[in-house]
């Protein structure tokens, strides 16, 4: 498959098309910081991002924050962890017997290990406390990674449908509550029109998109899901995660 298509295309050329452009001007106007394409961008500015969020009284009040892998929000991790905050982060990709991990802060210093090495994916997951979705509390703030997203908080990943099948399971289970504010930092340039970012009944809308300029609250009222829509969970996704049959299984027999 043509690289500048991203890993995931072929599922929907609209979300393709909007991924392409967004990538493809991270590149061209030299805001990105590593691999854009088939990736939640890293982009110049994204600890000013990451400083407009935690700037809302939400971001404040939070005691449990859970936050994608991805290198852009490195910062938001980094924060959390100096304000004493429980840190949730998936394993990347969902490759592991396991899927999540907590990173305590507490229990972060006790080891000697830097607040530095545990906000990033390779750090959290040598020295965080492998969980199952299960296992994790009640969160007060949840943070996507996002490759667009409108103003009015609509969002499009990298296409792998990761985040959405995380926050579906989650509100199935009650960890994620219908007040729960949904969050993400991206590049001002990647915003785009409200129309090209097509929402499914099954996704999450944002509350918060910070930028390196300012921090826009989407005021979104549209219904938040109530679980995992399985109709949409890709085939692939049931071979790369291993987890993923039984605990489809066992949230169904829980319904």
């Amino acid at each position: 498959m043509d690289q500048k298509q991203g890993r995931w295309a072929g599922r929907d050329e609209n979300k393709d098309a909007v991924r392409s452009d967004v990538w493809g001007a991270l590149d061209q106007g030299g805001m990105a910081m590593g691999p854009t394409w088939s990736h939640i961008p890293n982009f110049v500015g994204a600890d000013t991002a990451a400083w407009h969020l935690s700037r809302t009284e939400a971001w404040r009040r939070a005691q449990t924050v859970k936050c994608n892998p991805d290198p852009p929000q490195i910062p938001l991790r980094l924060r959390a962890l100096y304000e004493g905050k429980v840190l949730y982060a998936p394993v990347p990709y969902l490759t592991e017997g396991f899927p999540y991990l907590r990173v305590d802060p507490a229990k972060i210093v006790a080891k000697g290990v830097s607040f530095e090495l545990a906000a990033t994916s390779e750090g959290y997951m040598m020295h965080g406390e492998r969980i199952g979705f299960e296992e994790v509390e009640p969160l007060d703030f949840c943070i996507v990674g996002s490759v667009a997203v409108s103003r009015d908080g609509g969002r499009t990943g990298k296409g792998a449908g990761f985040a959405d099948l995380e926050t579906g399971i989650f509100r199935e289970l009650g960890i994620i509550g219908t007040e729960t504010p949904m969050a993400t930092t991206v590049h001002s340039s990647q915003l785009v029109d409200g129309r090209r970012v097509f929402m499914m009944p099954h996704d999450s809308p944002l509350d918060y998109v910070a930028t390196e300029k300012e921090l826009i609250v989407t005021g979104n009222t549209s219904p938040r899901p109530k679980g995992v829509a399985w109709d949409y969970v890709q085939p692939d996704q049931f071979e790369t995660i291993p987890f993923l049959r039984d605990l489809r299984d066992r949230m169904l027999a829980r319904g």
